[in-house]
């Protein structure tokens, strides 16, 4: 019955983690930052391509969700209930769950802390987009990329 009860808790809280929203970004254009003054000067000579004009570096708040907790958690208690037998088992599972949250918490802390770059793109046909990317492989201001998928890539 305990284990029945303990896989049910495990599958409600895996979907719970499943709401947890991230603290990324989602936007792809200027009009939102007020950085819309450019004008179409001539013929797109790729739609995808433009010339990187800055590059600012963010850094994102120490915080968490809770969804590496609670995910650490589970994966802790899953593993320390492999181990021993008895009431054993029962003091494994809880060091275990402990153990994975505090974890889960700690490395999902230092995942949202890491540096973002923003890339201002000036577009060829004369658009000005924000890229957010958290390496930047070799671009530099006034380097000419390509993007897709979200990422600016060096041509």
């Amino acid at each position: 019955m305990t284990t029945t009860r303990f896989l049910f808790v495990s599958f409600l809280a895996l979907l719970l983690t499943a709401c947890a929203s991230g603290g990324g970004y989602s936007r792809s254009s200027y009009p939102e930052r007020g950085y819309n003054s450019g004008r179409y000067d001539g013929y797109a000579r790729c739609y995808d391509c433009g010339t990187v004009e800055r590059i600012d570096r963010t850094y994102g708040e120490r915080t968490s969700s809770g969804g590496g907790a609670i995910l650490g958690g589970i994966v802790g208690g899953v593993l320390g209930n492999q181990v021993g037998g008895g009431s054993g088992r029962k003091a494994a599972t809880v060091a275990g769950a402990i153990a994975g949250g505090v974890a889960g918490n700690a490395i999902e802390k230092n995942n949202n802390a890491a540096a973002m770059y923003e890339l201002f793109v000036r577009m060829d046909d004369g658009r000005r987009i924000v890229v957010d990317q958290r390496d930047l492989n070799g671009i530099r201001e006034g380097s000419y990329v390509k993007v897709s998928g979200g990422r600016a890539r060096l041509l």
